[in-house]
Formats: structure tokens, C-alpha cells, sequence
């Protein structure tokens, strides 16, 4: 008896696959190779509120944006601004880093009036007059069960925007702006 020729079989099999992948509908294809929405989770720890928002590498929807908006309102007066939507990316490259693919996002603050931030600068020396918070381009957060100090070198490896560890207030400040680091 002859002895079966494995590569040979090896190379039929292989072009089955291939002939077979390429007879498919092409609907069935696109369902195949659509990679799974992102998602990103916030919580606002001074109202309880909540959201996993679903975006696309393409970005988020617009009634989406509209939701993280809200939630990073400013609590003091509810004002809703535009947040940056490189602020939310920023967030989930740095949970990336980290290797949080879906973990919570604390929010202690994203979007300041610039009567709440005034208010803010008289109780603290550490928070600045033009801050970033005021255009909707910084979140101060932390992530349940990692040490800040990851977070911050997470957010520093992206070299993108300003990232300040304020490791006895507990959070790490993240901005959309230039390039610096600062301790609080």
C-alpha cells in the first residue's frame, strides 16, 4: 500500500477552505469580519450615574456623545457642554495600556462652568484659572482597583495631552491639551 502524501492533503484542504470562503454570499462575510463594537463605561461618582457607551473605530454616535456629555456635566449647575471626543478615546487607549478592556471609569470631574471652576480656584491653589475642565477637555477619574500610579504611567505612555497625579486626592487628571505632567 502507498503511504497518504500529508502535504499534499494538507494543500487540498487548504484550497477547499479558500474556494469555499470565496463561493460565501458577501453578507455573509461582512458579518463574519465586523469586528465587535468598543465600549466605554462611566460613572459619575457625585450623581451615581452611569453609562456603557458603544462606539465604532469610526467614533461614537452623535446620540451617544449626547449621553457622555451629560454625564460629565458640571454637577454644581448642570450645565451641559461639548466634551472633546479625544477626551473619551484618551480614556479608552489608557484602559488599553492597562489592559481594561471594559472596566469603570470613575468620573469625579469632566466639565466645569467657569463660575464653578472660579469657586473652585478660591478653595484650592490647585486648580488652575484656564483650566481645561472650563472647554470640555479634562476628566479627573480614577479606575476601581489599580493603583493611580498605573493609570498615571498608562496615561503618560500615550504622550498626548496634559496627565496630573494627585495621588492624596486619589485621581489622575487627564487633558486633550499640550504635552506636560504635573504632580498635585
Amino acid at each position: 500500500m502507498e503511504q497518504p502524501n500529508l502535504q499534499r492533503r494538507r494543500w487540498l484542504s487548504l484550497g477547499g477552505i479558500a474556494l469555499g470562503a470565496a463561493i460565501l454570499p458577501s453578507s455573509v462575510m461582512a458579518i463574519v469580519s465586523t469586528p465587535r463594537p468598543l465600549s466605554l463605561r462611566l460613572r459619575n461618582v457625585n450623581t451615581g450615574e452611569s453609562i456603557i457607551a458603544q462606539y465604532s473605530k469610526g467614533g461614537f454616535a452623535p446620540s451617544t456623545l449626547g449621553k457622555l456629555n451629560y454625564i460629565m456635566r458640571d454637577r454644581h449647575t448642570n450645565q451641559v457642554k461639548a466634551i472633546d471626543p479625544n477626551l473619551f478615546f484618551k480614556l479608552t487607549q489608557i484602559q488599553s495600556r492597562l489592559g481594561l478592556r471594559n472596566s469603570e471609569i470613575a468620573v469625579l470631574s469632566g466639565y466645569r462652568t467657569a463660575q464653578t471652576n472660579a469657586r473652585m480656584r478660591r478653595r484650592s491653589r490647585g486648580v488652575a484659572s484656564n483650566s481645561y475642565h472650563i472647554q470640555g477637555k479634562a476628566v479627573d477619574f480614577f479606575i476601581d482597583g489599580v493603583p493611580l500610579s498605573k493609570i498615571k504611567a498608562a496615561a503618560e505612555g500615550l504622550s498626548n495631552g496634559g496627565v496630573g497625579y494627585y495621588p492624596r486626592s486619589n485621581f489622575v487628571h487627564v487633558d486633550t491639551g499640550p504635552v506636560r505632567t504635573w504632580r498635585g
